[in-house]
């Protein structure tokens, strides 16, 4: 039998977080991470055995047996480990779909993670599927920390007996994480009540949101955003703000939609940019980059070009992917005009994809 002493359970005053965000305990290792931007997230599938209406998973994945290390789609093993390192993870975060549906491959997963970069790589996974023989198998290839998500219906019901198991049994931090679903105080309060009274390590209350493959099925329910700049749903926050309040010594984390947009996002595209730009590139304090981009059909002619114009050949970089060339903005806008090719300025997102957000002629 393992022998943990927890570090959650510990009573002590409200912390508020920005954008909202706010928890009556120490967060758990796995949001420390996704607070400070060094967690990849990696999604094991899109397949899952609930239906849950309120699911905020994207077309593109839901249902689908897919899987995608942050933005980036992967079919080999070792993009995962490449995406890693372009934004030099701490962690790991494995969702889903749910996880445990792909059990060998998410085994796979935990020990490539844990081999390449070591014990220190913290591991949590999210999922429904309470089972004290998987979780004694994720424990051993490596996670860290499990998140259970029951569905709604299960929330005045659930029992917590194999919970309690696992977490007698293994060493994994276990916790509790659902949407603050507005019309559902009750149920609510009665799954919070009973994860405390079976001692489990953290209980998280995500703001309820809508999110694109949800939108619908949400306004037909009745639901509302809580204002014209968020996905929020109205009252999502003061329920759970409401529960912390009656219930200030449980270990309750209550994580805003902003929080995810406005830190979460935000660090990790900052930290991967930051990992990923040359010379070339200006980091701007949202984590995009800022390139000068030059077109052409004969990209090393093109390169020939800017180096006669004493464009320094490290401020240049050939991407023949994307089939053009990068160059140092703050030059390429000295000698744009001299050139025989189309040249822009860029504001691109640091990801695998490199979404664009401006582009501007020069």
């Amino acid at each position: 039998m393992f022998i943990k002493t927890s570090h959650y359970h510990i009573s002590i005053v409200l912390k508020r977080y920005e954008y909202g965000s706010a928890s009556n305990c120490p967060l758990p290792e796995g949001c420390r991470h996704c607070v400070n931007g060094s967690k990849m997230v990696l999604l094991i599938t899109g397949r899952c055995g609930t239906d849950c209406f309120y699911c905020p998973i994207s077309p593109e994945k839901k249902g689908k047996d897919v899987m995608y290390a942050n933005e980036r789609k992967i079919s080999d093993p070792g993009e995962m480990l490449e995406e890693a390192v372009s934004m030099d993870a701490t962690g790991t975060g494995i969702t889903g779909g749910d996880p445990l549906i792909e059990m060998e491959r998410t085994l796979s997963a935990i020990k490539m993670l844990k081999d390449r970069f070591g014990p220190d790589h913290h591991i949590h996974l999210y999922t429904s599927i309470v089972d004290l023989n998987k979780a004694k198998e994720l424990c051993n290839a490596g996670l860290d920390e499990i998140r259970f998500h029951p569905p709604m219906s299960k929330w005045e019901t659930m029992g917590f007996g194999e919970i309690s198991k696992i977490m007698s049994e293994t060493s994994l931090d276990v916790g509790i994480e659902v949407p603050a679903i507005p019309g559902n105080e009750e149920r609510l309060e009665k799954l919070v009540v009973s994860a405390s009274e079976a001692g489990v390590d953290f209980i998280n209350i995500n703001e309820f949101e809508f999110s694109e493959s949800n939108w619908n099925m949400m306004e037909e329910m009745g639901y509302r955003v809580k204002d014209d700049l968020s996905s929020a749903v109205a009252g999502s926050e003061e329920m759970a703000a409401d529960l912390m309040k009656r219930y200030p010594d449980l270990p309750i984390h209550f994580c805003s939609s902003a929080f995810k947009d406005g830190v979460q996002l935000r660090k990790r595209l900052i930290r991967r940019a930051n990992v990923i730009a040359g010379r070339h590139d200006i980091v701007t304090d949202d984590g995009t980059l800022i390139k000068g981009i030059v077109l052409a059909e004969d990209l090393d002619e093109a390169v020939s070009a800017l180096l006669k114009l004493r464009v320094p050949g490290d401020l240049i970089r050939i991407d023949r992917e994307r089939n053009r060339i990068e160059v140092a903005s703050w030059k390429l806008r000295k000698i744009a005009k001299k050139l025989p090719y189309k040249a822009y300025i860029t504001e691109e997102y640091p990801t695998f994809d490199r979404m664009e957000v401006e582009r501007t002629p020069l």
